[in-house]
C-alpha cells in the first residue's frame, strides 16, 4: 500500500488544503493527514480541535485519515510506513524554505521523498493566516474553508470580542 503524509499545523484546514488532499488520494492508496502539535506556533486552536476540524473536512474520502504527531517528520513517516511526504507550495516564495526542509529530512532519512504539490491557481493566494486575520476581523470566510471551519472561527473570535467588552463594562 503506497501511503503518503501530508504535514501541517492546519489552523484551520483550508480549501487549498483539501485541494491538495483530493489529488494526492488519487495517486496514493492511503493519505494520512498528519496535524503536527506546532505549540511554538501558538495555535489558536487546540490539537484536538485541529484533529476534529480536519476529521470532518476529509471524512467523506475513504483513502484519508487523520492522525497528529510531535517530534521529527521523518520519524512519524517511518512509523507510518509512509515512503512520501507530500508538502504544498502556494507561491515561489514558500519554495526555499520547504526546499530546506526536504533536503534536511531526506539527509535524516534517504528512504523518504518529498513532493511539492500545488493547489489550483482559485487557492494559490489563501493560507490558514489569512484565513484566520479575515474571520477576526468579521470577513467572510465562506470561500475559503469549510462550513464547520468557518462556524469554529465564528465561535472563536466571538469569544474573543466579548471578552473585551466585559472587561469594559466591570473597570
Amino acid at each position: 500500500m503506497r501511503t503518503v503524509i501530508y504535514p501541517g499545523s492546519f489552523d484551520p484546514i483550508t480549501n487549498g488544503h483539501l485541494d491538495v488532499i483530493e489529488r494526492a488520494a488519487r495517486l496514493f492508496d492511503r493519505v494520512v493527514v498528519a496535524v503536527a502539535e506546532s505549540e511554538s506556533k501558538q495555535p489558536l486552536f487546540s490539537l484536538a480541535q485541529r484533529l476534529d476540524l480536519v476529521a470532518r473536512a476529509v471524512a467523506h474520502w475513504p483513502k484519508v485519515e487523520t492522525d497528529s504527531f510531535s517530534g521529527l517528520l521523518v520519524d512519524y513517516a517511518a512509523r507510518r510506513g509512509a515512503h512520501v511526504i507530500i508538502r504544498g507550495l502556494r507561491a515561489v516564495s514558500d519554495f526555499e524554505f520547504e526546499f530546506q526542509l526536504a533536503l534536511t529530512n531526506r539527509r535524516m532519512n534517504e528512504h523518504v521523498e518529498t513532493i511539492f504539490m500545488m493547489p489550483k491557481d482559485t487557492y494559490t493566494f489563501l493560507s490558514s493566516r489569512i484565513v484566520k486575520e479575515v474571520s477576526r476581523l468579521g470577513g467572510n470566510v465562506s470561500g475559503f474553508v469549510p462550513p464547520h471551519v468557518e462556524s469554529a472561527l465564528k465561535r472563536r473570535f466571538a469569544r474573543r470580542m466579548r471578552r473585551p467588552r466585559a472587561a469594559a463594562r466591570s473597570a
